[in-house]
């Protein structure tokens, strides 16, 4: 009678595990706020061993992480910060059924005009995409590095009158002042008074080749009940 050899079955190759941080690498790390570092730092370590990297290649991968999370990290603050209603992305805004040309778009895309301190104001009927360009433009501004703040025309107002009992209107103006770009949307929905469109008019003066203020509005500027002094200003 014949006997069958047993089977052999494979064993798994169990990869190598990444040793952890010595305690006091690990409490270095965390004192210098070097969170990146301190996760990657077994596993880079590890890699760095198997594959022979050189000291200047771990330090590099080491540095890159980190950077990495921390542009990330900024990012994330930012678009919180900046307080947009809703996610908008200029990739999801559909140029050709909207009334901007593409080589307008392609320039305001580019965020030339804010690193030039330049304005801009989107005019147009309702329901034609003004505040997915104007959220669209202010993520791309936040992935770029710039910071944004977004408000509706009505809430800028109102966070402004609350200054004026303890005259802290101008405090407040140099606060919304400390971003790269304000995009203040839905102008002319809600009627101003002339307090209303004076402390507009104080934060348009204020932004004047300072920052970029970007607006949306559903109105053409001769049907504005508003000083025409505050759209000669953009």
């Amino acid at each position: 009678m014949t006997k069958i050899p047993p089977l052999i079955t494979a064993q798994p190759i169990v990869p190598p595990s990444s040793p952890p941080l010595a305690a006091d690498l690990d409490a270095g790390l965390r004192r210098l706020k070097l969170a990146a570092i301190r996760r990657s730092a077994p596993e880079v370590s590890l890699t760095a061993k198997t594959q022979r990297w050189t000291p200047e290649e771990v330090l590099r991968t080491l540095v890159e992480t980190e950077l990495a999370a921390r542009d990330t990290s900024n990012i994330v603050n930012h678009l919180n910060a900046a307080a947009f209603p809703v996610a908008k992305t200029l990739d999801s805004f559909d140029v050709s059924a909207s009334s901007i040309q593409p080589k307008v778009f392609d320039y305001l895309s580019s965020l030339e005009w804010i690193r030039a301190q330049q304005d801009l104001a989107i005019i147009g009927p309702a329901v034609t995409g003004k505040s997915h360009t104007l959220i669209g433009l202010g993520t791309a501004a936040i992935h770029a590095g710039h910071k944004v703040r977004y408000l509706t025309a009505a809430d800028l107002v109102e966070t402004l009158y609350r200054g004026l009992p303890n005259n802290t209107v101008g405090k407040t103006i140099e606060s919304l002042l400390r971003v790269d770009l304000i995009s203040l949307d839905e102008l002319g929905f809600a009627p101003l008074d002339d307090t209303g469109t004076q402390l507009l008019f104080r934060l348009v003066a204020g932004a004047y080749e300072r920052r970029s203020l970007a607006i949306d509005s559903h109105w053409p500027f001769e049907q504005y009940e508003v000083p025409q002094v505050l759209f000669r200003s953009l």
